[in-house]
């Protein structure tokens, strides 16, 4: 174990005596991204299908209604995901140790926080519509 000046030099514990918690922590945060990314396409689909089943099925207030319902259902995937983002680029900016990552990390969730608010605030007007 060298001095905390050659630990420095070397990126520190973190990354000199733990690189392997890094590699770990960054596939970690690599596979929270690929399952936000797959929980967005999952209501993608699940939106589409049942948009379509309800414009080819459905008529007037009963088509609306189902379509009100399909999107409130996309909006909980594109929330949830939002969520999943937010951790994978803490983990990032916790890893990188960098100022400006820090600075960076806080523009994404005050931008992911913002959209939240107004996709949640939308999401309950749609459910106070519906009855729900």
């Amino acid at each position: 174990m060298g001095s905390l000046v050659e630990m420095e030099a070397e990126g520190g514990v973190l990354y000199g005596q733990l690189g392997w918690l890094v590699s770990l922590l960054e596939w970690a945060a690599a596979g929270i991204d690929i399952a936000a990314i797959l929980l967005i396409l999952i209501g993608g689909v699940r939106f589409i299908l049942g948009v379509g089943k309800a414009e080819i099925i459905l008529r007037g207030v009963d088509r609306v209604r189902e379509t009100n319902r399909e999107r409130v259902e996309l909006g909980r995937y594109i929330l949830a995901s939002l969520e999943l983002f937010i951790v994978s680029d803490i983990i990032h900016t916790a890893l990188s140790l960098a100022f400006a990552d820090l600075l960076f990390l806080g523009l994404l969730v005050v931008i992911r926080s913002v959209i939240s608010y107004f996709l949640d605030r939308e999401l309950d007007q749609l459910r106070k519509e519906l009855g729900e």
